[in-house]
């Protein structure tokens, strides 16, 4: 689907424009072309591929999707591939867009992703002294619109293990903890799969051998490239805590079930003694003291209870009952 075609000169909107002029708009000295797709059909690639001359190779990733995140060059165009993450009722889901750049021209294909760009598209407009750099400042407010959406995600990570930590002592919570860490640390670790590949990507926009579009903007790629190396630091810093977390709620489980046979053997303890005591009475030898004594029944209750309640209080004492 068409979101938007529009062309640009000197940093301002020239004109909303048809596909089909779309070339007549590049010949144009000073002019670029920016189009937003989204979910896009092959016969739309198909005529992207053939007003901005794009490679095959890149056209079929972002026809197929499911790309790692990473930035090639086919020539003069550059092709860059990122996630767009998203929290939807606890779990976390992954669209994807594909922008290619050239010397006039900025196409972006947005897939499985219900939040779209236009605030990129008016902020650029709002800023024509930057907009007058061309492609390069827009792949760079793209890039930027699409790593600020990592920080509410990350935020939302952090608090919910916050949550999980405030939990982590609380009786009978081990078990449940173990579950909620394990599918918070698989859901850090799915961002970190995003991020990480992103920062060797912005590394290549400034400094060093940098790609011809990219030449006037180096300082905006490095604000990007920085945000990006904080925020894997910090699902670094998130998984670090996540197996640390991990390790305490094991121990805590282990540390219930050596409570739990502190108090079975507690139990067994007294009720041995009773089984001991009742055992020796219970022989029906003929010559027993206190076979024929008429208080003999209950005073055996009686230090069988005793018995009993003398170990309950010592084992209620050192802290196993």
């Amino acid at each position: 689907m068409l979101i938007n075609c529009v062309a640009y000169e000197d940093g301002r909107k020239l004109a909303d424009i048809p596909i089909e002029t779309i070339d007549q708009w590049l010949l144009r000295p000073g002019c670029f072309v920016w189009v937003a797709l989204a979910d896009a059909t092959d016969a739309e690639l198909r005529e992207m591929q053939r007003e901005f001359d794009l490679h095959e190779l890149a056209v079929e990733d972002a026809r197929h999707g499911h790309q790692r995140p990473k930035i090639e060059e086919y020539g003069a165009t550059l092709f860059v591939v990122m996630k767009l993450p998203e929290l939807a009722a606890g779990e976390l889901e992954f669209g994807e867009i594909a922008i290619f750049v050239g010397a006039n021209f900025v196409l972006s294909v947005r897939n499985r992703s219900a939040h779209g760009f236009l605030g990129v598209r008016e902020r650029c407009e709002r800023e024509p002294e930057h907009l007058r750099q061309g492609a390069g400042f827009v792949l760079y407010a793209l890039m930027d619109a699409v790593v600020d959406r990592y920080f509410p995600v990350i935020d939302a990570l952090e608090t919910e293990l916050e949550a999980i930590e405030d939990t982590i002592f609380d009786r009978g919570a081990a078990h449940r903890n173990i579950q909620r860490l394990y599918a918070l640390k698989q859901r850090a670790t799915d961002m970190r799969h995003v991020v990480a590949p992103l920062v060797e990507v912005a590394g290549k926009l400034h400094g060093g051998r940098v790609p011809a579009v990219c030449v006037n903007t180096q300082e905006y790629f490095r604000d990007v490239h920085d945000h990006l190396a904080r925020i894997n630091s910090a699902i670094d810093a998130m998984r670090e805590t996540i197996g640390t977390a991990i390790q305490v709620n094991l121990s805590m489980v282990t540390i219930e079930e050596s409570e739990t046979t502190k108090r079975l053997a507690a139990w067994a303890a007294i009720f041995a003694v009773s089984t001991a005591m009742a055992g020796i009475w219970g022989m029906n030898f003929e010559h027993m003291p206190e076979l024929k004594w008429a208080f003999g029944y209950p005073l055996a209750l009686a230090l069988i209870a005793a018995a009993a309640g003398l170990l309950y209080w010592r084992f209620r004492r050192v802290g196993w009952l």
